[in-house]
């Protein structure tokens, strides 16, 4: 009796799963990117909207995706890198010196995704070395803080503005939905 109730109930489990409907590529394009925008069009696609953006959790990129990383890094190029960890939002150089008795480090923390002058905090430290082991390391907060910050600000609004014509010109115009999060 068991075996037959077990049986019974995975027939009906296993036939709630839905019936197979074969697609013909007459209608449906095999072109991903045209069955995208036809439905992103028609308003279809899996969202979790309002119900994911409830819970604490945050807005993730991918590191060659986000414009203020990739800034930061090609602004940086001219020192050497110690810590690079995206996931901990830190850019973080080597000590660095021009040919003088002073070095510096620079340390580069993100505070946001977003493209705005309070998402970056730069911190410069400068060493100052009397003899081989007398050093004094100091924060230094000076000009060179802004320009860093504008220059990375600069090129990241660069990155972004080219990204957004590459995928215009990629993907064609988009209309994004005002109910969902992120949606301008």
């Amino acid at each position: 009796m068991k075996f037959f109730f077990i049986l019974t109930l995975s027939f009906l489990l296993l036939n709630s799963c839905g019936i197979y409907r074969p697609t013909d590529a007459r209608v449906i394009s095999p072109n991903a990117d045209e069955r995208i925008k036809r439905n992103i069009e028609e308003g279809r696609g899996f969202s979790l909207g309002r119900a994911m953006n409830n819970r604490g959790g945050g807005n993730f990129l991918f590191a060659s995706s986000n414009p203020m990383w990739r800034a930061s890094l090609e602004k940086l190029t001219f020192v050497p890198l110690n810590v690079v960890d995206y996931s901990g939002g830190v850019i973080i150089t080597d000590w660095y010196s021009d040919n003088t008795e002073n070095e510096i480090k620079i340390t580069v923390r993100f505070l946001s995704n977003e493209i705005r002058a309070d998402s970056l905090k730069i911190i410069i430290h400068k060493k100052n070395c009397k003899s081989f082991n007398n050093c004094t390391i100091t924060e230094i907060d000076n000009s060179t803080n802004s320009e860093i910050r504008l220059a990375i600000l600069k090129k990241a609004a660069e990155i972004e503005k080219n990204d957004l014509a590459l995928n215009k010109e990629k993907f064609g115009e988009y209309r994004i939905r005002s109910d969902e999060p992120g949606a301008r």
